[in-house]
């Protein structure tokens, strides 16, 4: 059984810049591939990055793409979202999750990321 808790979250102005963190335990982090998502208010969840269990292959969602950056420390058990130039439309509960497969399968209970514009 995996836990997976994020930290990292607040309130940042539009144009700031804010990290997340997603700590893991449980069975080998190396092993799976990781990725973040994010849930708006009155939206469904959607994917925002994913990234491989090497660190070397990484998907971002159009949306985020030259802002935001996905990585991991494998030796932290840790995967990271820098978020750059945020803007108001990024407010969200972001949720890292882990990958078996083809399906995410555990997920971070979220933290809040709020941007004032």
């Amino acid at each position: 059984q995996v836990q997976l808790v994020e930290s990292g979250g607040g309130l940042v102005q539009a144009g700031g810049s804010l990290t997340l963190s997603c700590a893991a335990s449980g069975r080998p982090f190396s092993n799976y591939a990781m990725g973040w998502f994010r849930q708006a208010p009155g939206k469904e969840r959607e994917f925002v990055a994913g990234l491989s269990s090497s660190g070397t292959i990484r998907n971002v969602a159009d949306s985020v793409k030259g802002r935001f950056t996905i990585t991991r420390d494998n030796a932290k058990n840790t995967v990271y979202l820098h978020m750059n130039s945020l803007k108001a439309e990024d407010t969200a509960v972001y949720y890292c999750a882990r990958r078996t497969g083809v399906e995410y399968d555990s997920w971070g209970q979220g933290t809040q990321v709020t941007v004032s514009s």
